[in-house]
């Protein structure tokens, strides 16, 4: 990563936690959560009986971001201090890269050892409603553990935060649209892209780390290549916004075939693009990025539109019917 954009990432950083470090605790559970994703079901279930902040930009991933996750530390040392509750998703790039940041602060500043709230199941995504649901219950919990009195309020809230996810679901309508798209898709996307849009994956690819090694972006060229005709329908090419950009190449080799291929970047942060404020927000805006770039079928004619060809079919056939009238009559 070049130096501007850490510099650029560390500035807004601190712009979007500045609010948030500098309120004082007015009887609420103060929360300090590793990224976004928590941030997000806290700040909504939560409500009014909470503050809550989090650490890693969501932008970029966590083992990318050393020096702005210790920044952004010092930056809210009061607020952390002083912090009711640590909550992390404690998979491993919450495991490896955020929370012995945390920890390691805790302890050489003196404000003692963190007791984190995890979830049961560290692998678990967040980026189709159903596990975004199971997540938001798990925080449920933890607020009612922690503040038993307001125990309701977080059910209430609880409700309606899924009612916002539910609305991310695609419409009928939706569903037979996104059913025709055949992709290639980034592996941290590959479930909620196959299993709940419903869309035709055809390949995957993933960093060099993951699977062995087996499906890298230069693997997949490799076979783009050698096999064209398997990827001639493919419409799409899905990124993962937090493992960079790693498609370009297999995007320039499907073009090279003649494939027609457009290349978009889901996300998997709340915060993490401008209007994507919450799960739900995400959920959404990824499920749009198909929807908006999807071709419509060309044989589908709205019922409250006459194609323009159908028009001329039928004034030929009443010219016609006048002409043989007139010949009739006079003959």
């Amino acid at each position: 990563m070049s130096a501007k954009r850490l510099l650029i990432i560390s500035i807004m950083s601190i712009l979007l936690m500045a609010l948030p470090a500098c309120a004082e605790s007015s009887g609420k559970l103060d929360i300090v959560s590793t990224t976004s994703v928590l941030w997000d079901p806290v700040a909504q279930i939560g409500g009014d009986k909470v503050n809550v902040i989090y650490i890693s930009n969501p932008a970029i991933c966590p083992h990318m971001q050393s020096d702005v996750i210790q920044n952004n530390l010092q930056l809210n040392k009061d607020f952390i201090s002083k912090a009711d509750m640590f909550v992390a998703n404690n998979g491993s790039i919450d495991k490896e890269y955020v929370m012995p940041y945390v920890a390691d602060f805790m302890k050489s500043n003196g404000f003692g050892e963190v007791k984190w709230y995890t979830l049961k199941d560290p692998s678990m995504t967040w980026n189709k409603p159903e596990n975004a649901k199971k997540l938001a219950a798990e925080v449920k919990g933890w607020l009612a553990e922690k503040d038993p009195d307001n125990a309701a309020y977080y059910e209430e809230n609880y409700n309606e935060y899924v009612k916002k996810i539910d609305a991310a679901e695609p419409t009928e309508q939706e569903k037979g649209l996104l059913g025709q798209q055949n992709v290639i898709v980034m592996l941290w996307q590959q479930d909620a892209v196959q299993n709940w849009l419903g869309i035709n994956v055809v390949n995957i690819f993933a960093p060099e780390f993951a699977m062995n090694g087996t499906k890298t972006p230069a693997k997949l060229v490799d076979d783009i290549k050698a096999n064209p005709d398997k990827y001639k329908d493919v419409k799409f090419i899905i990124e993962n916004m937090q493992s960079g950009e790693l498609a370009k190449g297999v995007e320039e080799a499907l073009k090279d075939e003649g494939i027609n291929v457009k290349r978009v970047v889901f996300t998997n942060y709340p915060r993490s693009v401008e209007g994507v404020e919450s799960i739900p927000d995400l959920l959404k805006y990824n499920k749009d990025l198909i929807l908006e770039n999807a071709a419509e079928p060309t044989n589908t004619v709205t019922p409250t539109q006459t194609p323009v060809g159908m028009i001329a079919v039928i004034a030929g056939m009443l010219i016609g019917t006048v002409l043989v009238l007139y010949r009739s009559r006079n003959n």
